[in-house]
């Protein structure tokens, strides 16, 4: 018996298979090649057509099936980019591209709202102020494409659409509603105060069950066309964050967990529910929380990360170096890259900033001294920078990060990067096997009731590495943070 796993991302699509008797990813498939392509028709948009996704899945699965036999897939688990908005007809059609994480066009009615609603009682009750999250996206589409608002019968997170093209039915989940700010904290329900002042109808927001359990059945359509049984139980849904959490077992008060994709995120769990006041970091329910037994999920997150070290690969070493080769050539500086300083925020306004764009910047340039290596390292500082940043204001929240765990993928394959943030937070690190498609297919076969418990779910889950941190960086990478936030402060005073 297989569990399948589909993890949609905003720059690629990938899908694996979890034998479910031993626990190992027995396959998996990565598609496209290169990355997805993301539309930005203006400044500060960001745009993708929710078919792309669904076709990146569809081929994973192909390529999966060519060895595979799809007919032994007994459960489904989909996890996806958060907050993003895709709008369908009521014949099931996308009406326009999906608004996806890092759009920022909703930045202004989002604080619009917070003080229509009253910043008290809106922080109270969503522990967030609306932002640029996907409530506040569907009220830009109703107030600026009014034709096509009037068109839609459904307003679905990106999993959601997954879900659905694989079953025919709509629907989403609590930690769904959450990362939507359409959920009450306090009263345990759908906030519809925040729809109500939007005007959305309430009967575009799909119905709402548990992250991990049955929420839907595959259709007649996907066993033809992609030979998964008819049936076949969709039992896991999460936004990609809450997923890596889950992913590395982190689903107890205390616990944190982090990735460095094309964001980066740090996510913390919680037992109680917390708002930052300036909603600098976010509170959503965690995918194993019930009513009885609250777990929430005080996330960080930093836009422009892995989408740094990628455009530094285009654009510095013109891609003529792998990232491993860039890592070994950023290796050659010192910590503290000799002055050099790298801001990564260029991907949209920024939640960590209060939701300021303040575009990136390369700060401090000696051009008798400072090399390619010099920019390879300090864009690697930068980041863990604006991780340090973060987690201070996480640590003014209760969260104490004494060790992080983290998937062995994206940034943290960088010797260098696991180093540095180690040491700057003085927190051990701990690596293990997992990814998040692994981990959307073992919540699958927990939700679907295949595994009986967490520690049989989790049994296979390893360890591969520990990185603590290195007190020789230390004095040179706290010298350097403190002149990486003067650099901060100076770019958000320029606004």
């Amino acid at each position: 018996m297989k569990s399948l796993g589909i993890d949609v991302g905003s720059s690629s699509v990938k899908v694996s298979l979890l034998d479910i008797a031993t626990g190992e990813c027995v396959a998996s498939s990565t598609n496209p090649n290169t990355e997805m392509r993301i539309d930005a028709p203006r400044a500060g948009w960001a745009e993708q057509d929710p078919e792309m996704w669904w076709h990146y899945a569809c081929e994973g699965i192909r390529a999966l099936a060519a060895e595979h036999p799809m007919r032994e897939v007994v459960s489904i688990g989909i996890t996806y980019q958060m907050h993003g908005l895709t709008l369908l007809d009521r014949a099931g059609n996308p009406l326009r591209k999906a608004i996806i994480w890092c759009d920022s066009r909703a930045v202004e009615i989002g604080a619009e709202a917070l003080q229509g609603i009253g910043p008290e009682f809106c922080l109270a009750h969503t522990l967030n102020s609306p932002g640029n999250f996907t409530a506040s996206k569907l009220a830009w589409v109703k107030r600026n494409e009014p034709e096509i608002f009037a068109k839609a019968a459904h307003a679905l997170l990106p999993g959601d659409y997954i879900a659905y093209r694989l079953s025919g039915e709509i629907g989403t989940s609590v930690s769904g509603l959450s990362e939507q700010i359409l959920w009450d904290f306090k009263e345990e329900r759908r906030a519809d105060f925040v729809a109500d002042y939007y005007g959305i109808p309430h009967d575009l927001i799909p119905e709402a069950g548990v992250s991990i359990g049955i929420q839907a059945r595959t259709n007649r359509t996907t066993e033809e066309q992609l030979g998964i049984p008819q049936g076949t139980p969709i039992s896991y849904r999460a936004g990609d964050q809450p997923n890596n959490a889950f992913s590395l077992n982190v689903m107890e008060a205390g616990e944190i967990a982090a990735t460095g994709g094309t964001s980066g995120v740090v996510y913390g769990v919680v037992d109680t529910p917390r708002a930052d006041p300036l909603s600098r970091v976010n509170t959503f329910v965690h995918v194993n929380h019930r009513p009885d037994a609250p777990r929430y999920g005080i996330l960080l997150c930093i836009n422009g990360t892995g989408i740094l070290n990628a455009w530094v690969r285009r654009n510095v070493v013109q891609q003529t170096a792998d990232y491993a080769q860039m890592n070994d050539l950023a290796e050659q500086v010192p910590a503290g890259s000799e002055g050099l300083l790298v801001l990564p925020f260029g991907n949209g306004a920024e939640r960590v900033l209060e939701n300021r764009t303040t575009g990136a910047g390369i700060v401090g340039i000696d051009l008798n001294r400072h090399t390619t290596a010099h920019i390879l390292r300090a864009a690697q500082e930068g980041i863990a920078y604006s991780f340090r940043y973060g987690i201070d204001i996480m640590r003014g929240m209760g969260l104490k990060p004494d060790v992080i765990r983290a998937g062995k993928a994206n940034l943290f394959l960088s010797p260098l990067f696991r180093r540095t943030l180690a040491t700057l937070t003085g927190a051990r690190i701990e690596l293990f096997n997992t990814d998040g498609a692994l981990g959307a297919a073992r919540g699958a076969a927990l939700g679907a009731g295949l595994y009986q418990s967490r520690e049989e779910a989790f049994a296979s889950l390893r360890r591969l590495e520990t990185v603590e941190p290195v007190a020789a960086d230390r004095e040179a990478l706290e010298a350097g943070y403190a002149a990486w936030c003067r650099a901060v402060e100076s770019k958000l005073n320029e606004q």
